[in-house]
């Protein structure tokens, strides 16, 4: 567990309900949209709202018929995962959960995963 700085990053997006089938059906939706060769693939999670975005960096020759949003910047407390799926995106809650049990966050802004490999992803909790 370690914290980083982020800046904001322009992102296509698409939003569903922060339930499991949802979310499954908008990674397989989007993923075929966009493609997964070149990207970097996010998730956004507004415990709030009750919504999970999954988002990837907007690149200039994009012509995606998407939203554009904003993955927001600032500091997180993160920790890495590492697996093979299914079994991988099981252990995403829990280890969020502890990262919330670690220290004071922000929840006015969202939740983090970043996919950064098939078999790693990064929890990033938002801290101020």
């Amino acid at each position: 567990m370690d914290v980083i700085n982020r800046a904001d990053v322009e992102v296509l997006e698409h939003t569903v309900a922060d339930e499991l089938t949802a979310m499954s059906e908008a990674w397989d939706w989007f993923e075929n949209l966009v493609g997964l060769k070149g990207r970097k693939m996010f998730a956004r999670v507004d415990e709030t709202a009750g919504t999970y975005t999954v988002c990837t960096p907007r690149k200039p020759a994009d012509s995606f018929d998407l939203t554009v949003g904003v993955l927001p910047g600032g500091r997180y407390r993160r920790t890495v995962l590492e697996g093979d799926p299914p079994e991988l995106y099981g252990r995403i809650g829990p280890a969020m959960e502890d990262l919330k049990a670690a220290g004071p966050w922000n929840s006015a802004r969202p939740l983090v995963e970043f996919y950064r490999r098939r078999t790693v992803i990064e929890l990033w909790l938002p801290i101020s």
